[in-house]
């Protein structure tokens, strides 16, 4: 039985590989890295007895580097069980929960004609790629040239050129027996009951073939070379091959890139197809764009295929900013737990080409380290140019989140959404109180009052300010300990980075504890995410001196500087290659303690403050007076952290026992 490609898609794409084949191995928990969709086992293709086996739920792939096999879910059960294809397809369809599809003739005989409506694409193809080439495209190449394209850039994309002749690419099929029906199925002409004789889609336009995830030539977008055509750019129509909302420009190529040192397995949807080619060769080679029009549902579906948070990038202008709300209001309905957004804004009146094109890819790279969250864009759209200078005005500001964010569907999500906005209305309204509070030389408010309804007070009502958003101490806040983005990370995290890549080794003792840190500082979170890929393609045998060479390789010289440079001020010896392994364990283990003890109790503080603040509103005072209790105990706890030199504003000795050598 013939299977059509878009059903054996389908299943592949509803079954992780990993499913398949973790039924008949093992995986090697110190290689692996389930949260990313990379698995390690011993091949069961080859006795092995270290795990040289690869898959990726990403990539839907296997690959062996011991024995060379190869393949995807079908190709596994085939050749280790020794099923037919049938039977594969049988088994991986019950797995996704699909019907197998009865035989259709029909059904067959549209598959057969898709193939040759592919093979009329690729012909078209080619006949715009040796126009660019002639006398005619001389116009187009020097466009292309003035967007300082590589010759290679060109020949990578099959950038081509469409004649101004409003018959030379149906002359030039028709020429090589390609029938009238086909030409029209492919949208290559423009035809109809009101056309008496069709013509050429596309005239003097510069060609962009659009591939599918087959890379198979499906579409085109042409842009217009005269000023005054209709359109800038076209795309082909709606065809049996081609469905707009449904294709991503470039998806292909950024599939395979994402597994790249600098894909660091995003995706990046830029705006329109010159944006694309820009970035490729500026070495940005996981970037896709949208055909053309706003992104779609179906687009988003796509790129969550391939990675949980997937950057999208817009102008920083007005056009920009609307296209990116827009976009916030796309994603909220579908936001799932791990799977959201986020949002690389640019400076205003550039765009990706304009980026590139003098400094490379390193302002591209900045304005992709300061991409914001979902709820970021939506917390700056909802109040930028807002007053909220009045009770009415701050409740309507209230509402109006809590109505958005109902749409998303994800009861979790919606949950923590929920906590999320309360956390920042919180936060936003009482530094508006704040600054209101100030005398002005009217009324000024009575302490007293603010035991019931006005606000937080603690017993005999006197005013609770000080033990409220202030509970945990000014030093703590502005210590390392809260603070996530600033030029080095907080010590702590430096502690837990450094003896790591000073000692490899830690890493696969402890593996699934330190692929699971979760990192405060943005640059961190990249070159851990750097450190773990090169654990999983160079394995145990990973050495200090291979780790820091290819980190450097991938631009991190300068953090790795930072970090020495922190630490040796620091004199926590324990993180320096000159420790002992016994050592670096123990200073590894009591930073990961003091990481786990931070964030816990960060946590503690936000979820108090919040419950403190629904207490306030409903003039609770017997809760307020619990809660600051509580808030107190948190704080007698910092203190107690403090006291043990655990971290002090990002400069101190863990626990005493971290010495230099020879006792320094």
């Amino acid at each position: 039985m013939r299977f059509s490609p878009t059903f054996l898609d389908e299943i592949r794409d509803r079954v992780p590989i990993s499913d398949v084949i973790g039924k008949r191995v093992s995986w090697d928990r110190k290689k692996t890295n389930a949260s990313k969709g990379d698995y390690w086992a011993c091949c069961p293709f080859h006795g092995e007895k270290s795990p040289s086996f690869h898959c990726e739920d990403r990539k839907g792939r296997y690959h062996c580097f011991g024995c060379g096999v190869s393949g995807d879910h079908f190709r596994f059960l085939t050749d280790l069980d020794g099923m037919n294809f049938p039977e594969a397809v049988q088994q991986i369809a019950d797995m996704a929960g699909i019907a197998m599809p009865q035989p259709d003739v029909e059904a067959e005989k549209r598959d057969r004609e898709r193939t040759s409506l592919q093979d009329v694409m690729e012909m078209a193809t080619q006949f715009f790629q040796d126009q660019l080439q002639t006398a005619n495209g001389a116009k187009a190449r020097a466009y292309l040239r003035d967007r300082s394209l590589t010759g290679r850039t060109i020949e990578t994309f099959r950038l081509g050129y469409a004649p101004e002749s409003r018959n030379a690419l149906k002359e030039h099929l028709a020429g090589r027996g390609v029938p009238k029906e086909q030409i029209e199925a492919c949208g290559l002409v423009v035809h109809g009951p009101e056309i008496p004789v069709s013509y050429d889609r596309f005239r003097d336009r510069i060609m962009f073939p659009i591939l599918s995830a087959r890379e198979k030539v499906i579409a085109f977008g042409g842009r217009a070379m005269s000023p005054d055509a209709p359109a800038k750019y076209l795309n082909s129509n709606e065809t049996e091959l081609f469905h707009k909302g449904s294709v991503l420009y470039n998806f292909s190529r950024a599939r395979k890139a994402m597994g790249g040192a600098d894909g660091a397995g995003t995706i990046i949807a830029v705006e329109g197809y010159m944006d694309v080619i820009a970035l490729h060769q500026a070495g940005i080679e996981n970037a896709v764009a949208p055909l053309g029009t706003a992104l779609t549902e179906n687009q988003l579906s796509l790129l969550w295929r391939l990675t949980a948070q997937p950057v999208l990038c817009f102008d920083g202008d007005g056009a920009g900013i609307r296209a990116a709300n827009r976009a916030v209001d796309l994603a909220l309905p579908h936001l799932k737990p791990g799977f959201s957004v986020r949002f690389a804004m640019l400076p205003d009146g550039k765009d990706p080409d304009d980026l590139v094109k003098h400094e490379g890819r390193a302002p591209f790279d900045k304005v992709l380290a300061n991409a914001r969250s979902l709820s970021e864009m939506l917390w700056t759209r909802e109040v930028q140019g807002g007053g909220f200078d009045t009770p009415e005005k701050r409740a309507e500001l209230e509402a109006r989140l809590k109505q958005i964010t109902t749409v998303i569907t994800d009861e979790n999500v919606r949950r923590h959404y929920g906590q999320d906005v309360r956390d920042r209305l919180n936060a936003f309204f009482q530094g508006a109180s704040r600054q209101q509070s100030a005398p002005r030389g009217g009324f000024e408010r009575n302490p007293r009052q603010s035991a019931g309804r006005g606000g937080p007070a603690g017993r005999g009502g006197q005013p609770a300010q000080r033990a409220g958003t202030g509970a945990i101490s000014d030093r703590l806040a502005r210590s390392s300990m809260v603070s996530g983005n600033q030029a080095l990370p907080p010590l702590r995290e430096s502690v837990l980075a450094l003896t790591i890549v000073n000692h490899p080794q830690l890493l696969f003792e402890e593996y699934d504890e330190v692929s699971a840190i979760d990192y405060e500082n943005r640059d961190m979170q990249k070159f851990w995410s750097a450190v773990l890929n090169a654990a999983s393609s160079a394995g145990p045998r990973l050495t200090r001196e291979v780790l820091i060479e290819m980190l450097e390789a991938e631009g991190f010289g300068a953090l790795l500087k930072g970090l020495d440079q922190q630490i040796r001020f620091a004199r926590l010896w324990t993180a320096t290659a000159a420790a002992a392994p016994e050592d670096a364990l123990e200073g590894y283990r009591q930073a990961m303690s003091l990481h786990k003890r931070t964030k816990a109790l960060l946590w503690q503080r936000r979820e108090l403050e919040n419950e403190l603040a629904y207490a306030t509103e409903e003039g609770d005072g017997e809760t307020v007076s619990q809660v600051l209790r509580s808030l107190q105990e948190v704080q007698l706890e910092v203190v107690r952290m403090e006291n043990q030199e655990a971290i002090i504003d990002g400069f101190g000795v863990l626990s005493g026992r971290i010495k230099g050598p020879a006792g320094k």
